[in-house]
């Protein structure tokens, strides 16, 4: 709900680049990663992030997709970092449209200052591999 509250024209996160929303991995840069997350939906979102062009980032969005939240249980992930590589964490349960404003301009940040080739460094090769991700 946080999330349509930040597209409003109260917050207007198109002002940051926000306003096209693709709901399809191979039209999109950025996965913003909200709510609980089960481990049956794990591999899901694995392949999702498998099938993003390169350059992409990834926000966990709120508690819940940062660290489990509160539902410490055997069939809820505890944080998205277990399965995929992530970028900038939002807090907050759940966070405010300001927050999620400041995620997406840090993630803005991080494509500015960020090398054209650093992602076929041998490092980040190394991070994807020990995700398991080709």
């Amino acid at each position: 709900i946080e999330f349509m509250a930040t597209l409003n024209p109260t917050f207007d996160a198109s002002r940051f680049g926000m306003e096209k929303n693709s709901f399809s991995p191979r039209q999109a840069d950025m996965l913003m990663v909200c709510g609980t997350i089960s481990k049956k939906l794990g591999p899901v979102l694995k392949q999702v992030y498998t099938q993003m062009a390169e350059p992409k980032w990834v926000v966990a969005v709120g508690a819940c997709a940062s660290s489990g939240g509160i539902f410490d249980t055997y069939s809820v992930l505890q944080g998205i970092d277990k399965i995929i590589p992530v970028d900038v964490y939002v807090p907050g349960c759940p966070p405010r449209p300001e927050q999620i404003i400041e995620g997406v301009m840090q993630v803005q940040a991080l494509c500015e200052s960020e090398s054209i080739r650093r992602r076929d460094l041998p490092e980040y090769q190394q991070l994807l591999a020990s995700y398991d991700i080709d």
